[in-house]
């Protein structure tokens, strides 16, 4: 169970995030047209899997926008961005934005994504939601990266992901 701060009060979340070396858990998310995706969706690809409480609020729209700048520039890398908002927030969040590097992924459902990596929220006002995390996979789904920010509020450290692949 990792403790982070929302506003400086704490919460907790599940477990611990995936290690770095072990294999990312295979997963079902839905995507903006309802389809499910899985790991073996993004066989070959590096992937940043930006993961975060909802679309909604500033930071978490911060990250989407940063990573989908850097994402047109990273070569064989695709940026999921992955929360429990419906995929119908999402879509249009990005599409609002003209944001179209990024790949969004909805854990909406159940919650297993969160639950299965450890980042789900289990007290709080944001209790249910993912937690703000990052974790950076290569190209055979090895976890190389993985940040769980400490204070929900505060952005992701996009330069060290990034520096991973």
């Amino acid at each position: 169970m990792a403790s982070i701060t929302l506003g400086g009060n704490p919460i907790h979340t599940t477990g611990e995030l995936p290690k770095v070396g072990t294999k990312l858990t295979d997963f079902k998310l839905v995507q903006n047209d309802l389809s499910v995706a899985s790991l073996s969706n993004f066989t070959g690809k590096k992937l940043v899997l930006n993961i975060f409480p909802s679309i909604d609020t500033g930071t978490c729209a911060t990250s989407v926008r940063k990573f989908n700048e850097s994402a047109s520039t990273l070569p064989n890398t695709t940026v999921l961005c992955i929360s429990r908002d419906l995929p119908f927030a999402q879509k249009r969040f990005c599409g609002a934005e003209g944001l179209e590097n990024v790949v969004n992924l909805s854990d909406f459902q159940e919650g297993t994504f969160g639950k299965d990596n450890g980042l789900e929220i289990v007290n709080g006002p944001l209790a249910g939601l993912h937690s703000r995390v990052i974790i950076v996979v290569d190209e055979n789904g090895v976890v190389t990266h993985t940040e769980q920010v400490g204070e929900i509020a505060n952005e992701p450290n996009y330069e060290a992901a990034l520096a991973t692949l």
